[in-house]
């Protein structure tokens, strides 16, 4: 029985980029649905069920971080992959605050868009042997429910958020390299200048702070990342 094909909103107001890439992704075997403003890419995501979205910065009306801020403030946890003309760091962070799980800015190659589309949605799809409940101290990780709990408390976090937080706690007690955390994370890696995964750590901190994880990941300056039992 041949797979489904995934699905995926295109919402982004220039013409000649939206058509190139809905000619480009039907070829790639996606069934994409596309439109040209955020208030129609906000009707449409709560109406249909997409594996992924494409979003733009820069659209009428509402923007693409505004989507995005909305759609997760609904618990819409559907991964985002957020366009951007805007190369600065500071634009970047506030697409990733907004809830985006990647970016990509423009003008972009079309393979590392569909590099990035298959990495997003790789992580969406649990390993068949990932069943079973990860504990670190107080810490719990359910990688098939994709939920966390300290001290029996449930911590709310993002796809990224939780794919970084799974991978660490899989390898407790061991540094896990920056090289690797990106591969296993986006899928491939970023330059050597990339803050989006310090970006990440620090939401993660953030919020296992928030729920009294104090001092659970740990930076190894220069290496990567680990966690040990707070």
């Amino acid at each position: 029985m041949a797979a489904m094909p995934h699905r995926v909103l295109l919402a982004d107001d220039d013409r000649a980029i939206r058509e190139s890439l809905v000619r480009a992704l039907d070829l790639e075997g996606y069934h994409v649905t596309e439109v040209t403003d955020g208030v129609s890419a906000l009707a449409t995501a709560r109406r249909e069920d997409f594996d992924v979205l494409i979003l733009d910065v820069m659209m009428p009306g509402v923007d693409g971080l505004g989507v995005c801020r909305v759609l997760r403030a609904e618990g819409d946890r559907t991964p985002i992959l957020m366009l951007t003309a805007r190369v600065e760091t500071p634009d970047r962070v506030a697409g990733l605050d907004a809830g985006a799980d990647d970016y990509l800015p423009k003008p972009f190659e079309l393979d590392e868009l569909l590099a990035r589309l298959r990495a997003l949605l790789r992580r969406t799809s649990p390993e068949p042997d990932a069943r079973h409940t990860l504990r670190l101290g107080e810490l719990a990780v359910d990688p098939a429910a994709r939920r966390v709990w300290w001290q029996g408390t449930e911590i709310t976090l993002s796809k990224t958020e939780f794919d970084l937080l799974e991978l660490l706690v899989r390898n407790a007690g061991i540094v896990v390299d920056r090289a690797t955390i990106y591969q296993r994370i986006w899928g491939y890696e970023f330059g050597a200048d990339s803050k989006n995964l310090a970006v990440y750590i620090g939401y993660l901190r953030r919020k296992l702070e928030q729920a009294g994880a104090t001092e659970l990941i740990h930076t190894v300056r220069g290496v990567g990342y680990s966690v040990r039992p707070a």
